[in-house]
């Protein structure tokens, strides 16, 4: 096992056999033919991304580099550096191996929460190879969740909220700008987690359902129970921000999880190599009501789009979207609010309002008929304020 050299002085090892990241069965296929895509796709890029695997490598390092290739967009197939992607490899297994919690990761979860740079669409930079050490620094002689909070007080120290553009900068331009706002903040407080080896991701809400705006948010893995956090925002225990009560009322809260997933939490969407993942339940009371779509002559469509659209920020905003099955079938699980419902295929669309109550079975047919502009757009009901616990 290769070990940073500078990571070996003054650091108690805790070293152990790892599990393989890509375990033996049907997922390790699923990766290598995903990898096997890529370098197909990769092109004239095979020296600058592929040549790092003629080198001396590790099981655990080249299991590593397979799955990080797998799982990347083409900005990132157009860009990464097989020497960078090994130098950012090395440094989480140098931090796996000197905390007490590095050897207990599940793979599933070491892969999808810790490995990844990418936390979201921002830039991807050196931050974790740069700035591992000195975050180790900061939670030696920890447990878990102490070094989550104390990671969270790093970041505090460091950025500071400020509402910028549309685009997410990169965690160490965060760090140089000292501002971000809570997408930045949310990237980079995962970035400082996962580079101590704390499996962490950033949760999504893209539209409350009581108010205009959105939130991002942070969840770290702790002793095999997932624990939120407001990034940047430091706390003296976990599972508290000024979010909390809001996410009781959310429509709908998701997250993603780098490369192909085979892990136990309900996929909306695989795109550009990562999964979205339904988290809304963890939150807020839902309902997950059966759709159906028919044609005009009243038969299922297969292939057909279905948008669950929240009226916010005067738009009917797109939360998330479904395709329906052979028989033209599909659901999705959300909060208990007003949901415009959008059925398309071709040149044909429905529509259907999804009152926040509603349970009973929905069909949708494409007929083209125009909109009901009359909404009665209702949040879900603000549920009665929970103690807290602290003193």
């Amino acid at each position: 096992m290769r070990m940073h050299p500078l990571l070996l002085v003054g650091l108690t090892v805790w070293a152990a056999p790892a599990p393989s990241l890509l375990g033996e069965g049907a997922y390790r296929a699923q990766v290598l033919k995903a990898f096997a895509a890529q370098r197909l796709r990769a092109g004239a890029r095979q020296e600058a991304l592929f040549g790092v695997f003629r080198q001396p490598l590790s099981t655990r390092e080249r299991e590593a580099l397979q799955f990080l290739i797998a799982g990347m967009p083409l900005s990132d197939l157009g860009e990464a550096r097989g020497e960078e992607l090994l130098a950012a490899v090395r440094a989480t297994h140098a931090a796996l191996d000197r905390v007490p919690w590095g050897s207990r990761l599940p793979a599933d979860i070491l892969r999808h929460y810790v490995l990844p740079l990418r936390v979201n669409n921002e830039p991807v930079d050196g931050f974790r190879v740069a700035l591992h050490r000195e975050l180790l620094d900061r939670v030696r002689g920890l447990d878990m969740a102490r070094a989550v909070l104390e990671v969270n007080h790093w970041c505090h120290e460091r950025v500071t909220y400020q509402s910028t553009d549309g685009r997410t900068s990169a965690p160490l331009a965060t760090l140089k700008t000292t501002f971000g706002r809570c997408g930045e903040e949310s990237t980079f407080t995962v970035a400082a987690l996962r580079a101590v080896g704390i499996p962490a991701r950033q949760v999504y809400t893209p539209r409350w359902a009581h108010s205009d705006d959105n939130h991002a948010w942070v969840e770290a893995w702790v002793d095999g129970t997932w624990r939120f956090l407001g990034a940047c925002e430091p706390e003296p225990a976990l599972d508290r921000g000024w979010f909390a009560e809001p996410a009781r009322r959310a429509i709908l809260v998701h997250t993603r999880a780098y490369g192909p997933y085979g892990g136990p939490e309900t996929v909306i969407r695989t795109t550009g190599g990562s999964a979205e993942l339904n988290l809304t339940a963890r939150y807020a009371p839902v309902k997950e009501v059966p759709l159906r779509v028919l044609d005009s002559a009243g038969r299922p469509v297969a292939g057909a789009t279905v948008d669950f659209r929240l009226y916010n920020y005067g738009e009917f905003y797109p939360l998330a979207s479904r395709t329906t099955d052979a028989e033209g079938r599909t659901s999705l699980a959300t909060g208990r609010g007003t949901l415009l419902l959008w059925a398309r295929q071709g040149q044909a669309f429905g529509h259907h309002v999804l009152p926040g109550e509603a349970t009973t079975p929905v069909t949708l047919t494409l007929d083209r008929r125009p909109l009901d502009l009359h909404i009665d757009q209702v949040p879900p009901p603000e549920p009665p304020a929970r103690p807290d616990p602290l003193p």
